[in-house]
């Protein structure tokens, strides 16, 4: 088959669609004939060898597809060759062909086509184990993005509407942001001219936000906690910002506030928390908002997958509204 490898540590350049060994499914696993897959800033990561995969998960980027089951593995049960899927992965996404634990799997929605199938798992699986399964958004409460305009921010804006909150978003240009508002956002922040604490407080009369979802870390700490409402928690996701910061315990308790962080990919196949408990959930309680149409995937930009490093270097220069999928 061929796939995406690395050459070395490096810029998008390092990218190449090369030959690869064709994966092989072991037991518990399904074979996926990839149709696409999607670009995520943790594969920008691994590409310039800041994030390695976890044990025993392939080198080839790619943390999500879709496609069809070409084979089973010992002890699958409920899925059949022929199946049109869509899959949450450890790695293997940018090659034609990958191995994935059954409990990863999720069936193609109903009217969402195999190519735009492929910028669902990921984000998701994310804001859901985040946002609901963690933070516990309900109906009523004030959640604030950060980043609404990217992949991920633009899953969380529906998901919020959907569930019966309002949604605050921040994104760096009026053209980005007004695009937020059309997805449902309720309230929008320029986070290069605007005090995104001072909007959102004055914006709620005060109450700030319940929820804060964010993907920069340590520099917006202090600031997150500043905008919670009473009892609001914030959950960390990425670290754009840094990872190290001061932690003012004393206004998390005033606030009786939560910081959470949470990650997907190291997290085990099943268990507790594991990414098949996330799948089934998914399944479950948010697939039905897909199928509905209340929650879309948004595809900014689509390329062949052998112009990986163009798809890179889109998503490094904030260029896209929504995701980039890669075809196979």
């Amino acid at each position: 088959m061929h796939a995406i490898t690395i050459r070395q540590p490096g810029g998008p350049e390092v990218l190449e669609w090369a030959e690869a060994p064709d994966p092989a499914p072991g037991p518990g696993e399904v074979l996926v004939d990839v149709a696409a897959t999607a670009v995520n800033r943790a594969d920008l990561l691994q590409r310039q060898g800041f994030y390695p995969p976890p044990p025993g998960a392939s080198e080839i980027l790619g943390l999500e597809c879709s496609g069809t089951v070409a084979a089973l593995g010992d002890g699958v049960t409920g899925w059949n060759v022929g199946d049109q899927v869509c899959a949450l992965l450890a790695g293997g996404g940018y090659a034609e062909k990958v191995a994935v634990p059954a409990g990863q799997l999720l069936p193609l929605p109903k009217g969402v086509n195999l190519i735009e199938a492929a910028g669902l798992p990921e984000v998701v699986c994310t804001v859901w184990s985040t946002v609901v399964q963690t933070a516990g958004l309900t109906g009523g409460d004030v959640l604030l993005v950060h980043g609404g305009a990217g992949g991920i921010g633009t899953c969380a804006i529906q998901i919020g509407k959907a569930l019966g909150a309002t949604v605050a978003v921040t994104a760096g240009s009026q053209e980005r942001l007004d695009k937020c508002r059309e997805l449902g956002a309720d309230i929008t922040v320029n986070y290069k001219s605007q005090d995104f604490v001072k909007e959102v407080r004055e914006a709620t009369d005060g109450h700030g936000a319940d929820v804060v979802l964010d993907n920069m870390g340590a520099s917006y700490l202090a600031r997150n906690i500043d905008v919670l409402a009473m009892d609001g928690r914030v959950v960390i996701i990425g670290f754009q910002g840094g990872v190290k910061a001061e932690l003012n315990i004393g206004a998390l308790l005033a606030k009786r506030g939560g910081v959470y962080s949470a990650g997907l990919r190291a997290r085990p196949v099943s268990g507790k928390g594991g990414k098949a408990d996330i799948i089934a959930d998914v399944r479950e309680r948010l697939w039905p908002l897909v199928e509905t149409g209340r929650v879309q995937p948004i595809i900014g930009r689509t390329l062949p997958m052998a112009q990986a490093a163009e798809a890179h270097r889109a998503l490094e220069a904030s260029d896209v509204f929504g995701k980039v999928v890669l075809t196979a």
